[in-house]
């Protein structure tokens, strides 16, 4: 048993078998070909893939599989590319499994609102086939319009409704993959609960690390009859967050629940044109929906909370185009970013809600620390921040400041109780921030997780669940309580 990647692969004899099983057109080995599939959104890293390969069929992804554990071959998976975590970065010496091409969706099942999709559908075309039905798929990630099924289960993504209707672990009832061993595997059922460990759990948010996934069953829920958004304005940040903990605390749950600060407000308003109000320090997007009654009701009741925490300003969406501005500035921050710096880094982190007026203050300051801007747009309601840090890869250490910037906001993250990421994975972007987050004891676990699932870490490796050496380099950075981390391990 092999017990990694072989240092000098046999790529001749890998395509040579593959071509027994998948037609030419569906592998790519040429620079000029395989070049598009270097890095995913996260385009700091990148790596050229060897070869690409592009399945049509369960039946050829099973082939691959074989065909690379047989020659001990690498492999990393990719859905669109949609993804901020470098996760689908290739491997230098492995192939990149590209999965654009399952895209059918298979059934849309009324009787248990349901659909079973391949890996390659994209968020939006499950909710745009089930709409004629007044049904939808929830989790609503700012890239639905071009990411894939597969990938939000890899990553466990969400969106601005996740705080109502949850991530992608709650609205996906099975999965069906494929080991390394070409092994054929359904995790989950269609009924509400199914025997054994829950397994579905473990390998939503598992990052391509345990199986290639080829087929999907999601829940589909009825779409709303009637939903309003509130534009909330605020004289400070400080105000809008307490704003948010006193929404939640009221016990109200609402649809979404968003918040942009000043810089993020004047980057969106000139590309979207959303009515924001630009004199505000920050702004809260605050959805109710259901029926008529209850989302007056709900606004009523928000609008009071609003009004109590200082809000400077109320508007209510007054029909549904209005509405559906009102978020598309929210999702369209990051290609709104793209218009007023030449390069952004989109970083990911989650905070108790408590804690969000402490930690975007200290963020403002890292801004003068490290001399670069950064515009705040985050999902306030669950405290999941996105922090978009600005600057331009043609100016001398910009790029290593944007780094230490976004691995101080982690840690900052980390230190206040939360995590170093919500929904855009690990990949090898916060691979050290793990160091940080996770005791060795728990890292080993992960481990013997994925040996369980991949004996030959052959899965994309090297991501997600940092090695002893690597957390022993990254802490020797870090004191605490006098105490260098793994102070018992020689330093490199």
């Amino acid at each position: 048993m092999s017990s990694g990647p072989n240092p000098a692969p046999d790529f001749a004899g890998l395509l040579a078998r593959l071509k027994a099983d998948v037609p030419d057109h569906c592998i790519l080995s040429k620079v000029e070909d395989t070049r598009p599939y270097e890095c995913d959104g996260l385009s700091l890293y990148r790596c050229l893939p060897p070869v690409v390969v592009l399945p049509e069929t369960e039946a050829q992804v099973i082939a691959v599989l074989q065909a690379c554990k047989a020659f001990n071959i690498p492999i990393v998976a990719r859905g669109a590319g949609t993804g901020l975590s470098g996760g689908a970065m290739p491997h230098a010496q492995g192939i990149l499994l590209g999965l654009a091409k399952l895209n059918r969706i298979k059934k849309i099942d009324l009787e248990s609102a349901t659909a079973i999709v391949e890996p390659g559908v994209r968020n939006l075309a499950i909710s745009e086939a089930a709409a004629p039905y007044g049904l939808y798929y929830a989790p609503d990630p700012s890239s639905q319009i071009a990411c894939s099924i597969g990938g939000n289960i890899a990553e466990n993504s969400g969106g601005v409704h996740c705080l109502k209707y949850g991530l992608t672990i709650h609205n996906v009832l099975q999965v069906r993959m494929i080991t390394i061993d070409g092994e054929v595997v359904e995790l989950g059922s269609g009924a509400p609960d199914s025997p054994g460990l829950d397994l579905l759990a473990a390998f939503i948010g598992s990052e391509g690390m345990l199986g290639i996934v080829t087929e999907v069953t999601v829940r589909l829920i009825p779409k709303p009859s009637c939903a309003q958004v509130i534009m909330a304005s605020f004289a400070s940040v400080d105000a809008a967050s307490l704003a948010v903990t006193n929404i939640i605390a009221g016990g109200i749950i609402p649809a979404g629940l968003e918040m942009m600060d000043k810089r993020a407000v004047h980057m969106v308003e000139p590309f979207v044109k959303a009515g924001y109000d630009l004199d505000a320090a920050a702004i809260l997007l605050c959805e109710s929906d259901g029926t008529a009654e209850e989302v007056s009701d709900e606004v009523a009741r928000m609008e009071q909370v609003f009004r109590l925490a200082g809000a400077t300003r109320l508007q209510v969406s007054g029909s549904e185009d209005e509405r559906l501005l009102f978020w598309a500035g929210r999702k369209n921050a990051f290609p709104a970013a793209g218009r007023v710096s030449p390069d952004y880094y989109c970083m990911d982190g989650t905070i108790p809600r408590r804690h969000l007026g402490r930690v975007l203050g200290a963020i403002e300051q890292m801004e003068d620390e490290y001399s670069l801007r950064c515009a705040n747009v985050f999902h306030a309601g669950d405290g999941n921040l996105h922090p978009l840090i600005m600057f331009d890869s043609n100016q001398p250490g910009d790029v290593e400041r944007a780094e230490k910037f976004g691995a101080a906001i982690l840690e900052l993250c980390v230190e206040v109780g939360g995590t170093v990421t919500g929904e855009h994975g690990v990949g090898i972007e916060k691979i050290d921030q793990m160091c940080i987050q996770f005791t060795r004891e728990e890292l080993d676990f992960f481990s013997a997780l994925k040996r369980g699932f991949d004996p030959y870490g052959l899965l994309n490796p090297d991501k997600v669940i940092p090695v002893l050496a690597r957390c022993a380099e990254y802490g020797k950075m870090h004191v605490h309580s006098g105490q260098i981390r793994f102070s018992d391990l020689p330093r490199f």
